[in-house]
C-alpha cells in the first residue's frame, strides 16, 4: 500500500520478515538404524533428531536426548541443557516460536517462553446443529467432521444439537456414526433418544479425543450452544449448521474461535484448504496471525517513508 502524506511525503507499507522462526513437525521414518524421528524444517532442511529450529541463514539448533547442539557456519558447540537454549532465544537470535507436539509441550512453551509464540493447545472443535438445519446436510457434515480423520486438530470432538430437532435427527446422525465405528457419549437427553449413546462423564466435555469418540449434548437454543462452546472450547474451530443466515451470522460473530464455519465441516481447518499453501500450524491467540499459519502469516510489515528534506513543524 502506498499513499501521500501532506502531499509531499510518500508512505509505503511493505511486508517484512519476522526474523528467526522456531518450528518443527516430526515424522517417523525407517532407516538402517531403525525407526527414528525426523524433523522437517522450513526451507527443506531435515534434522534426524527430535526437534529442529530453522534460523534466518546458516545455523541450526537441534535437540538430541534432551541436549542441544548449536551449529553455525558448519561449526557446532554443545548446549548441555534446555534452559541454556532459552537463553539463546533471549539473546535476540529467536524472534518467534511455533511449538508442535503434545499438550504438555505446547503448554510449557506458552507458559515459559519469553519470545512471541504462535500455537494452539488443543483442537476441541464443536459442531452445532441448529433446528433450522437441512437434515441431510447436517448428517453429512457431522460424519465428515468427526470421522474423515479423527486424529487431526480440526476433527469434531463434540456435537451440540437443538432440542427442537433432536428427536427426529439425532437417531439418524447416530446411525451414520455407529456405522462408521464411532463411540457416542451423551447427556441424558441424548441417551434417551438413542440407546447406542452411552453416558458422558464431566471429563468428556472439553476433551480432545483424537479418536473415533464423540461427545453429544442436546441444547435448548443458540445461546445455550454458544455458552457451552465458550466454556469448553479451545478457540480453534467451531461450526454451525443452519439455513437461517441471521442465526449463522450471530454464531460467527459471537463464538470467539480462530475459525468459525457455517454449513461446512470442521475438517476444512487447514491452511492448504484456505489457499495458504503449506501450513505450519493453526494459531488460536488474539494477536498477529490467527487460524492457519502459512508463509504470508509469518510476515509482519514495515513503513517506508520517502521525503525530500521535510521536517515536522512545532
Amino acid at each position: 500500500m502506498r499513499r501521500k502524506i501532506l502531499v509531499v511525503i510518500s508512505l509505503s507499507v511493505v511486508l517484512a520478515t519476522i526474523g528467526l522462526v522456531v518450528f518443527s513437525r516430526a515424522r517417523s521414518i525407517t532407516s538402517s538404524a531403525g525407526t527414528i524421528q525426523v524433523s522437517k524444517i522450513l526451507g527443506g532442511l531435515e534434522s534426524p533428531w527430535g526437534i529442529g529450529f530453522l534460523p534466518n541463514g546458516d545455523f541450526l539448533v537441534t535437540e538430541r536426548n534432551g541436549n542441544l547442539l548449536y551449529v553455525k557456519d558448519g561449526k557446532a558447540r554443545s548446549v548441555r541443557n534446555a534452559p541454556e537454549s532459552v537463553e539463546i532465544g533471549q539473546g535476540g537470535l529467536l524472534d518467534l516460536m511455533i511449538p508442535r507436539g503434545g499438550k504438555s509441550l505446547v503448554d510449557r512453551v506458552q507458559r515459559e517462553a519469553r519470545i512471541p509464540v504462535l500455537s494452539h493447545l488443543e483442537g476441541i472443535c464443536h459442531v452445532y446443529v441448529h433446528h433450522a438445519a437441512n437434515p441431510q446436510m447436517a448428517r453429512e457434515i457431522v460424519l465428515n467432521a468427526k470421522m474423515r480423520r479423527v486424529g487431526i486438530c480440526g476433527a469434531a470432538e463434540c456435537l451440540l444439537i437443538d432440542r427442537a430437532c433432536a428427536a427426529a435427527l439425532l437417531p439418524q446422525i447416530a446411525d451414520d456414526l455407529h456405522a462408521a465405528g464411532c463411540e457416542m457419549r451423551g447427556d441424558e437427553a441424548a441417551q434417551a433418544l438413542d440407546a447406542r449413546i452411552v453416558a458422558a462423564t464431566d471429563s468428556d466435555w472439553g476433551h480432545e479425543f483424537l479418536a473415533p469418540i464423540l461427545a453429544i449434548r442436546v441444547v435448548d437454543d443458540l445461546q445455550m450452544a454458544m455458552d457451552h462452546i465458550a466454556h469448553y472450547g479451545s478457540a480453534h474451530t467451531d461450526c454451525i449448521i443452519t439455513d437461517d443466515r441471521a442465526v449463522a451470522k450471530t454464531f460467527q460473530q459471537s463464538v470467539d474461535s480462530a475459525i468459525v464455519l457455517h454449513n461446512a465441516s470442521t475438517q476444512f481447518a487447514d491452511g492448504g484448504e484456505f489457499g495458504f499453501g503449506a501450513e505450519i500450524g493453526i494459531a488460536t491467540g488474539k494477536l498477529h496471525a490467527r487460524g492457519p499459519v502459512g508463509a504470508t502469516q509469518l510476515t509482519s510489515y514495515a513503513y517506508y517513508v520517502d521525503g525530500d528534506g521535510q521536517v515536522r513543524p512545532d
